[in-house]
């Protein structure tokens, strides 16, 4: 099965191979020349921003690529995204190195599947959550190319705090925890979720469904004012008196041609 690759960015685009299609799309924060001409003569379709917001080219409807062990099916969207965040990658190699046996794992905002499935094929029961019911339903067709349909994962469509408020009161505790909180985002009910506002209830909601004993906990997220150090803060606090180590840093998707290429920011917590 053919795999993702960035092949090169700059003059505020980035030119990617998701498996056997080659795409440009815009990247704002590329303020370098491109470094290879030459590569973006031929592609295959080009996202653009202008005006109404479209692709032009030519590709399928749907099509599969492999990344770091995992299949993900790959649809064009009207928003320019694909069904994968290449720069998740460095989240799902973190959870490969992981003893998940017996652990329950929560994954907030969790969009296509990536670090559920990767969690799931680490021992973890998964709990799966995200307002789309289009993004549970992609995930669970990911979980199904992996053939991961019958592991132990709940496909949750629900507002983010009002699962979490649900959780506290019944106790449920987890061991893992992944949240990937958008800029701005709207719940399955039309709820209104704006980061500026709610990173702290949310953060402190999850600290309240954490085990005793948790495993990992991975927060990442795209807001350009969300900085590696404003993120260590934010988990730090989430995680105070709980011991263990943070780090932090910038998500980035390498290229083997080019300049890597930075995709929003993370913290992470360990024992």
């Amino acid at each position: 099965m053919m795999k993702y690759e960035l092949i090169d960015s700059g003059d505020g685009k980035k030119l990617e191979d998701f498996g056997p299609y080659r795409l440009i799309r815009p990247c704002g924060h590329a303020f370098w020349p491109i470094s290879h001409p030459k590569e973006w003569e031929t592609i295959h379709a080009t996202f653009s921003r202008e005006g109404k917001k479209h692709w032009t080219g030519n590709f399928p409807e749907t099509w599969n690529i492999e990344m770091l062990d995992l299949k993900f099916k790959i649809s064009p969207t009207d928003f320019g995204h694909l069904g994968i965040f290449p720069e998740h990658e460095q989240a799902w190699k973190w959870i490969q190195h992981m003893n998940l046996e017996n652990s329950k794992v929560l994954n907030l905002f969790a969009y296509s599947g990536g670090a559920s499935l990767m969690a799931a094929k680490q021992g973890a029961q998964v709990c799966h959550l995200d307002a789309s019911p289009g993004m549970v339903k992609w995930a669970r067709d990911n979980a199904k190319l992996n053939e991961l349909e019958k592991a132990p994962i709940r496909w949750i469509v629900d507002d983010v705090m009002k699962f979490l408020k649900r959780e506290i009161k019944r106790e449920s505790l987890y061991e893992g925890l992944i949240v990937d909180p958008p800029s701005f985002g709207r719940g399955n009910k039309g709820e209104v979720f704006k980061i500026e506002e709610e990173i702290i209830p949310l953060l402190m909601h999850c600290r309240k469904v954490l085990s005793k004993k948790p495993k990992f906990v991975f927060f990442s997220c795209h807001t350009p004012s969300f900085s590696p150090k404003v993120m260590h803060h934010l988990l730090e606090l989430m995680m105070k008196g709980k011991g263990g180590h943070i780090e932090s840093g910038e998500m980035l998707i390498p290229s083997k041609k080019s300049r890597e290429l930075p995709m929003g920011c993370y913290a992470r917590w360990s024992p």
